[in-house]
C-alpha cells in the first residue's frame, strides 16, 4: 500500500483573542475566511472574539473553524499536496466536514453558532454542576476502577475520550472533583485542565436530541468527496448519514484518538498535517510514534511571516 497524508483537524482546546488574534489579523488566508465568515453570519466575527471574555464562547468556537479551515488552506497550498483522508477528534469534526465538502463553509459557521447556544441553553438548566477534566500519565486500568467505584457510590462519571494511553478526559459532577483529583494524583496520574461545559457524555443524550431536533434537522450534509474518520471508533465515514451520525455522535459518545491512528494506518497514513491551534493532538505519542507530524498553527505561522529577512553577507 502506498503511503499517504491525512489532514487532522484538531479538537478545541481554551483558546483567546489574545493568543490567535495577531495571526487573524495577519494571515492572508484567514482574512479571506473571516471576510466569508463575516458575510455568512451578518456581523464582523473578529470584533466579536475580542470582546469574548469566555474559552469556549460561541464566537471562540467561530473563531476557532475559521482558523483551522484557513490553516488547511494555508497547508495544502504550501506543501502542494492534496490530502485524501482527514479526520477532526472532537470540535474538529466540524472542519473536517466543511473540508471533505459534506458542508458548505458558511452553514458549517451557522451551524456551529446554533450549536453553541443550543449547548448554553441546555447546560443553564441541566448538569449545571457537571465538568470534564482532563488527566495525563494516568495508568487506564486504575482510572477505570475509579470511575466505576463512583459510580458504585451513585456519582455520574464517565470517560470522555481516551486521547492516548494515558491520557484521558473524565467527565463528573463539580462536587466530587476534588475527591477524583486526588485519586488520580495518588496512582501519579496529573490532574490538568477543567472543561465547562463539559463533553462526550452518555449523560448528554438529551442534548444530543435537542440537538439534533433544533439545529441539525435544518441543514444539509451530503456524501464527503474524501476519506473522513470517526473520531469516536476510527469507522470509516462514507455517506451523508453517517457524517450527520459522526457529527450527533460528539455530544454522547467519548473521543478515541488511538482507534482514529489505528484507523489512519490501516489507510496507509504515514504523514499528517495538523492544522489548527492545536497544543495536544500533534504531540500524543500515539500520532508522534505513527506518523510524520507537520503543523501549521497561529504561533508558528506568525513567527514565519514576522520572521526578519535577512540578506546573505557580500550580496
Amino acid at each position: 500500500m502506498s503511503s499517504a497524508t491525512a489532514l487532522v483537524f484538531p479538537g478545541m482546546g481554551p483558546s483567546n483573542f489574545s493568543e490567535v488574534g495577531k495571526f487573524m489579523v495577519l494571515d492572508p488566508y484567514t482574512r479571506r475566511r473571516l471576510q466569508e465568515a463575516d458575510e455568512a453570519l451578518g456581523y464582523r466575527l473578529l470584533d466579536r472574539f475580542y470582546a469574548s471574555d469566555s474559552d469556549y464562547s460561541e464566537y471562540t468556537q467561530l473563531a476557532f473553524l475559521v482558523n483551522s479551515i484557513a490553516l488547511a488552506d494555508r497547508s495544502v497550498e504550501t506543501l502542494g499536496m492534496r490530502p485524501e483522508i482527514c479526520v477532526g477528534p472532537s470540535f474538529g469534526q466540524k472542519a473536517a466536514a466543511v473540508y471533505a465538502e459534506t458542508m458548505s463553509f458558511s452553514d458549517a459557521l451557522r451551524m456551529t453558532a446554533e450549536t453553541a447556544r443550543c449547548e448554553a441553553e441546555f447546560f443553564a438548566t441541566e448538569y449545571t454542576d457537571t465538568v470534564t477534566q482532563s488527566v495525563a500519565r494516568t495508568p487506564r486500568a486504575q482510572l477505570e476502577e475509579l470511575v466505576a467505584e463512583l459510580n458504585d457510590r451513585g456519582e455520574l462519571c464517565e470517560i470522555s475520550g481516551y486521547m492516548d494511553s494515558t491520557f484521558f478526559l473524565v467527565t463528573l459532577r463539580e462536587s466530587a472533583l476534588d475527591g477524583f483529583t486526588a485519586a488520580v494524583r495518588a496512582m501519579n496520574g496529573h490532574p490538568m485542565y477543567t472543561m465547562r461545559p463539559p463533553v462526550h457524555a452518555r449523560a448528554f443524550a438529551a442534548l444530543r436530541a435537542k440537538a439534533e431536533r433544533e439545529v441539525f434537522s435544518r441543514y444539509r450534509i451530503d456524501d464527503p468527496a474524501l476519506t473522513v474518520v470517526a473520531d469516536q471508533d476510527g469507522r470509516i465515514v462514507d455517506t451523508a448519514d453517517a457524517v450527520r451520525t459522526m457529527l450527533l455522535d460528539t455530544f454522547d459518545r467519548p473521543v478515541d484518538w488511538p482507534a482514529a491512528v489505528d484507523a489512519l494506518r490501516g489507510l496507509g497514513v504515514e504523514h499528517v498535517v495538523v492544522t489548527g491551534p492545536d497544543n495536544l493532538f500533534r504531540r500524543l505519542a500515539c500520532t508522534t510514534s505513527h506518523f510524520q507530524v507537520t503543523a501549521f498553527d497561529p504561533k508558528s505561522t506568525v513567527r514565519r511571516m514576522t520572521a526578519p529577512v535577512t540578506t546573505p553577507a557580500g550580496a
